[in-house]
């Protein structure tokens, strides 16, 4: 009997000893983002994984064709798969996943964390709101920005545009005055092709949807006047980094990237390059974090998209990527990894970026803006069709 006691013992001594171990191992954390050419992405996993105990990130790298991994990640997610927990999403993408139940609002998970939607960059958060939900927080952002040759445009002028205190209008006489000069011989160069990048600069032109009319009228105004290239019509943001890469152009429309090919191979140099916002708020571009509905480890996932939301996290993503939370923006490590952070005018971008239409059918809203704005820009309609096609298509 002695001896059954005993053998008992030491099987409960087992026992426990077994779920403590269990109970140390962490708990593992899916993180389904597209793939990566710089180092930042698993840094940063690597960097949380070593911050704690409780939670391991393991990164399931997607394609890096953004169609196919937003079909990929509507086929799991839409079969209730909790394979993936942290989900990353173009920013456009998100109000078709929130509208679907694919993912799960953050709202008391921040709240409960003490963050405020306002600290973190502006136009990510507003891709992510839907019905009065907020679905996301940010991976890393892009934006729109005005590139201006400080070498042909007065310092008066310059000042004005890196202030953001210019309009439209500004930008047009400032083009029809500097063009021609030092090899220049268009004034500005932009997106408006029949393309997503059409819908980009109509959102910047008309503040954000708040002035359809003015703003499509200035912007057809830009290609009328002939301070545009003749086939400005067919530009998309690579023939705009052409033009004023070539120094063929006082002032571009572009996204940051165009800032590394300046560096690399612009016949122009950047010390010759001046950086400012946009009339009407800068596009936000880039990518979003979100967690699975389905998840089992919501905990986990929330607490990976925290940390790299934080200042630890956000100067690792540094190493490539602007940061999504406003406070990094004048860290001194975060600076040193990015110069354009060092520039006035690219501050101040930053603070302006807004978000494209967040709608449950992105792609038809996106198709059906560039087809009623296209067809004014080219001339086969009037602006009273376009504002209507505008309006329209942004009810939906």
């Amino acid at each position: 009997m002695k001896k059954l006691t005993i053998l008992l013992l030491i099987a409960v001594l087992a026992i426990g000893g077994l779920t403590t171990a269990m109970a140390a191992e962490p708990v593992v954390v899916k993180f389904a983002a597209q793939g990566d050419s710089t180092p930042a992405t698993q840094a940063v996993i690597d960097a949380f994984n070593a911050a704690q105990t409780a939670y391991k990130v393991e990164w399931v790298d997607m394609t890096n064709d953004s169609g196919a991994m937003r079909e990929q990640l509507i086929t799991t997610l839409k079969a209730g798969s909790s394979e993936y927990d942290v989900v990353s999403l173009d920013v456009v993408w998100a109000g078709e996943f929130a509208a679907a139940g694919y993912i799960q609002p953050l709202d008391m998970m921040m709240d409960e964390a003490g963050l405020k939607i306002e600290d973190y960059n502006a136009g990510s958060m507003a891709s992510g709101s839907y019905a009065g939900k907020q679905y996301v927080m940010p991976f890393f952002p892009d934006l729109g920005m005005l590139y201006f040759r400080s070498d042909i445009v007065s310092e008066e002028d310059g000042a004005k545009l890196i202030a953001g205190d210019y309009t439209w209008a500004d930008l047009q006489a400032m083009a029809e005055k500097y063009m021609g000069q030092v090899g220049a011989k268009d004034g500005f160069v932009f997106q408006s092709a029949l393309y997503e990048g059409l819908v980009c600069n109509a959102n910047e032109f008309t503040a954000n949807w708040k002035d359809i009319k003015g703003g499509l009228e200035a912007m057809k105004a830009m290609i009328d006047d002939k301070t545009t290239p003749d086939n400005i019509m067919t530009y998309t943001e690579g023939e705009t980094a052409n033009s004023f890469v070539k120094g063929e152009s006082v002032f571009a429309r572009n996204w940051p990237y165009m800032w590394g090919m300046i560096k690399s191979e612009g016949t122009i140099k950047t010390d010759q390059v001046g950086i400012a916002p946009l009339p009407g708020g800068s596009t936000v571009g880039g990518w979003l974090l979100a967690i699975n509905k389905n998840s089992e480890n919501t905990e986990g996932a929330f607490e990976f998209i925290k940390f790299l939301n934080s200042e630890a996290g956000q100067i690792v993503m540094s190493q490539a990527y602007l940061p999504g939370f406003n406070a990094m923006l004048t860290n001194e490590d975060v600076v040193k990894n990015n110069e354009l952070l060092s520039m006035e005018g690219f501050q101040n971008a930053l603070k302006t970026t807004t978000a494209r239409p967040v709608s449950a059918e992105y792609s038809k809203v996106s198709d059906a803006l560039q087809q009623a704005i296209h067809g004014y820009l080219s001339g086969t309609g009037t602006v009273e069709d376009a504002v209507k096609g505008v309006e329209t298509a942004l009810a939906n």
